[in-house]
């Protein structure tokens, strides 16, 4: 997991806990962070789909679009001009999974956007962005919004943590009832309470990036402690490291930036067409990158990400070759390992247009040797958000 050698790393908040828990520290995206605890990755991993895994993904940029004239359709509409989801539809308490494209329709990140619902605040929106991105993000924005839009970071002042899996809800309910009525990409603004000395106030979403039911929770550094330090006491809630996340969100057949997602690939290919609302499908709809897309769109592009179940046991990394039957180069892996869930190998990678369907045999070259392998539809695992109680 380690994709950065720099001798000068940040560390969040909550690194001093991190070495409390024992855990392996590595060098990622610029920060010092916790690749695994001694529990170890596959325990890790089972554990989130089991009861309830707590990460720290701090390192990850927070910051928040406001204007001058405290009217949303001026910050939607300044946002809509680098990203292809529909930003002005947003209702207070939203949330909106998206991209910011560069002119070529090339993905430069991937991120969250929220319209906050707070009384008075119900303009501003709230990004989560990648930490291995959110210099440049940061950037970009700043060139792009208009005179009047303000860029907020603050990522100096807030840490963010995600609790993930199907005793989430129960455990942070004990906080604050409330987050248990949140539906899958909704949040809210409330404080936290439940054992804590003193409340924390906190934003709360009911979204994640592990398949899994749970939440993300921004809050003051210091406050962020605190609640941590009071969540590990449930019995349920074990910490988790970068090992088992990356598993986990591939389980899910979620992308992962700079590996299966990036500057060359547009949404599209990328599979990613179901965050791109339909008026927004035009190649006049106004943003960076909307003719790529649209093209895409129109011809249906010349490759996808699928999702590859290797036979066996041996993982397909990524780099690795795909070819079709014949020996032909179809497509590159571009996340693979194993899946402790699935019990056995996974991946995900690029192939051209005439191999995406599921069912369809293609090789995989590991070693030298060609292995074979099956087209599956994604995800591995199935995701168990929380969209509301049935009737």
């Amino acid at each position: 997991m380690s994709d950065d050698t720099t001798t000068e790393l940040k560390q969040t908040a909550l690194h001093a806990t991190h070495v409390a828990l024992g855990a392996k520290m590595v060098p990622f995206a610029g920060y010092d962070m916790p690749v695994q605890y001694p529990l170890g990755v596959k325990g890790e991993h089972l554990h989130t789909r089991e009861k309830a895994g707590l990460f720290d993904v701090s390192h990850m940029g927070q910051v928040f679009l406001m204007s001058d004239d405290k009217d949303f359709a001026t910050v939607a509409k300044a946002l809509e001009k680098l990203v292809p989801a529909d930003i002005q539809s947003l209702k207070p308490g939203q949330q909106r999974y998206s991209q910011f494209l560069n002119e070529d329709g090339g993905i430069l990140d991937d991120l969250m956007i929220s319209r906050l619902a707070m009384k008075g605040y119900e303009h501003a929106l709230y990004l989560v962005v990648n930490a291995g991105c959110k210099e440049a993000d940061y950037k970009h924005l700043k060139k792009h919004m208009p005179k009047g839009v303000n860029v907020m970071i603050k990522d100096d002042t807030l840490s963010l943590i995600a609790l993930q899996g199907p005793r989430a809800a129960a455990i942070l309910g004990c906080f604050a009832p409330e987050v248990e009525d949140l539906i899958f990409m909704t949040h809210t603004d409330l404080e936290l309470k439940g054992t804590l000395a003193e409340p924390v106030w906190a934003h709360v979403s009911r979204s994640g990036y592990t398949g899994e039911d749970g939440y993300e929770i921004s809050a003051k550094h210091e406050d962020m402690v605190r609640l941590v330090e009071e969540l590990l006491k449930y019995d349920d809630v074990e910490p988790i490291g970068l090992g088992a996340r990356d598993s986990l969100r591939l389980e899910a057949g979620l992308c992962l930036y700079g590996h299966d997602i990036d500057t060359t690939v547009s949404p599209i290919e990328a599979g990613l067409i179901w965050s791109v609302q339909k008026h927004r499908r035009d190649a006049k709809a106004g943003y960076l990158g909307a003719k790529r897309v649209a093209a895409d769109l129109a011809d249906k592009t010349t490759k996808r990400l699928v999702g590859i179940k290797p036979d066996g046991k041996a993982p397909a990394r990524e780099h690795t070759e795909i070819q079709d039957m014949d020996g032909n180069v179809i497509g590159e892996i571009t996340s693979g390992g194993f899946g402790p869930t699935v019990e056995g190998p996974i991946a995900m990678g690029y192939v051209t247009r005439k191999f995406v369907k599921a069912g369809t045999p293609v090789q995989l070259i590991v070693r030298g040797k060609a292995r074979p392998a099956t087209v599956v539809r994604l995800p591995f695992s199935p995701h168990n958000y929380f969209r509301g109680h049935s009737s």
